[in-house]
């Protein structure tokens, strides 16, 4: 919801950074750019669309594959330099898949922890920049236990608490995307909003955009 309910809390002549993965990324450093195909670019169109006058300079900074250290190893020049008035966050489930894979560059719930709590504080205190922090998502409902599926579903929540105690901390706006596509998918088909668990198509794009914009009172 936005500040004091009364439209949305983007302002006039504000600027807004979007950083994170590959679903944050969607191509906005090839064929999609600048903002990319994706939940970035509907957002940007959508407020477009309904505030036309606003003069509002939008940021796409995902980098497809990058984790919570991997933001915060570029989080001054992708980030701060920008002196942004909002700061939008995307990452974990490539974080949670380097942990069960026992990838050297895991990033395990700790870590992940503090990695994103210093990128999200540098921002908070440094830039002075209000911040929108995004559950990580599977698009899943396997029930398999031996499953890969299922094993990324049953540690997924320990991502999400890091981000409900960070968002609750930091005074953050928390949008959840996992729970969204968890409605989602018990009356639809998984292929309605995905191709595999991690990366939406157009639909679940559009669904995240649409979270994302009722976050700030579109």
């Amino acid at each position: 919801m936005s500040e004091g309910g009364e439209g949305l809390a983007i302002g006039d002549g504000q600027t807004v950074v979007f950083i994170g993965d590959s679903i944050t990324d969607c191509g906005r450093r090839a064929e999609a750019a600048p903002l990319g195909a994706g939940y970035v670019g509907m957002v940007v169109a959508l407020i477009a669309g309904k505030y036309p006058d606003r003069r509002i300079r939008f940021l796409n900074q995902g980098i497809g594959g990058d984790v919570a250290t991997g933001l915060r190893d570029r989080w001054a020049d992708d980030v701060l330099v920008h002196d942004p008035d909002w700061v939008s966050v995307l990452v974990g489930i490539n974080d949670l898949h380097r942990t069960l894979r026992g990838d050297p560059t895991a990033v395990p719930p700790r870590l992940y922890r503090q990695a994103l709590g210093d990128c999200l504080s540098r921002a908070a205190e440094g830039a002075s920049a209000r911040l929108i922090l995004m559950d990580p998502f599977y698009m899943s409902r396997e029930t398999h236990a031996s499953s890969l599926r299922s094993r990324v579903l049953a540690l997924l929540p320990e991502y999400l608490a890091v981000v409900e105690e960070l968002a609750g901390r930091l005074g953050a706006i928390h949008v959840r995307p996992h729970e969204m596509f968890r409605r989602v998918l018990e009356h639809y088909p998984s292929d309605f909003v995905c191709p595999e668990p991690v990366h939406p198509n157009a639909n679940g794009h559009l669904m995240i955009a649409h979270e994302w914009l009722r976050s700030v009172g579109w």
